[in-house]
């Protein structure tokens, strides 16, 4: 009896924790208070910028993804203002740095901390795809994939019964999680993004660059040159955790017009 009444608290919790996807609809359970996230993304982003050194704020490349990076970001604040759901940006501080280093990546972490490679750019090429990857990015931190993650990372290695443990007691538990949920440790390995948020990040990431001005139509030629990039040879980093294939090609395409309702050309 007692291990199904703890079983119907830790299943009413996950329930009362559920995320709803302002753009897909799709609810997620995040168990992590979103605002301690977000106060480790400020340590580890610190922490990490102290180990890499960004470029200058004078540099072309720094301008040209903090130029992006303001414009999506304006658009997902006007996106979620529009729905009412400004408070799931509480406590965002955002901001983009470039470092100067050979891998094919980018990310964002809780509260809007992003940071792109300039091992990016040659494959990106030109702003409008660079807008799909920072779009894409973000999106995975306003859609809380990170959260859930952790959250599955939780309930896979330690067991239901470890959640209130590690979100009360444990706080060195907590963030060793949230380094593998964001691919910052290089012992604990990566906690990979689902197929699931895979699509849901590359569905929010079309409509906040649509809305920031670019077309969306960037986009299918960016992951082409992506797929190319890894023929033949190891991945490039950035698609060890993000797939590139006929489905996302094909689910792109099926979301395009979705995302066009959002675009205007000269915006």
């Amino acid at each position: 009896m007692k291990k199904i009444a703890f079983s119907i608290v830790i299943l009413a919790t996950i329930l009362i924790a559920c995320h709803k996807n302002a753009i897909t609809g799709r609810r997620s359970a995040n168990l992590m208070p979103e605002t301690d996230l977000i106060g480790l993304s400020l340590t580890e982003y610190d922490k990490f910028l102290s180990e890499h050194k960004p470029l200058p704020d004078t540099d072309q490349r720094t301008m040209l993804v903090r130029n992006v990076g303001t414009k999506i970001q304006k658009s997902v604040e006007k996106y979620y203002s529009d729905k009412g759901l400004s408070d799931q940006l509480e406590g965002f501080q955002w901001s983009f740095n470039v470092v100067d280093e050979a891998p094919v990546n980018a990310w964002c972490m809780p509260g809007g901390k992003v940071v792109v490679y300039t091992g990016l750019l040659p494959v990106t090429q030109d702003e409008p795809s660079l807008a799909i990857v920072m779009g894409h990015e973000i999106a995975h931190a306003i859609a809380r994939h990170g959260n859930e993650r952790m959250t599955q990372g939780l309930i896979v290695q330690f067991g239901a019964a470890a959640l209130s443990i590690a979100l009360q007691q444990k706080p060195a538990l907590t963030q060793a999680l949230f380094q593998q949920a964001y691919g910052l440790s290089t012992t604990l390995g990566v906690l990979k993004y689902s197929r699931t948020h895979e699509t849901e990040a590359d569905k929010m990431g079309l409509v906040f660059a649509a809305m920031a001005g670019y077309n969306p139509e960037a986009a299918i030629s960016f992951w082409e040159r992506m797929a190319q990039a890894g023929s033949g040879q190891a991945p490039p980093e950035f698609l060890s955790t993000h797939p590139s294939d006929e489905t996302r090609m094909k689910t792109l395409r099926e979301f395009m017009p979705e995302a066009k309702k959002y675009y205007k050309s000269g915006s």
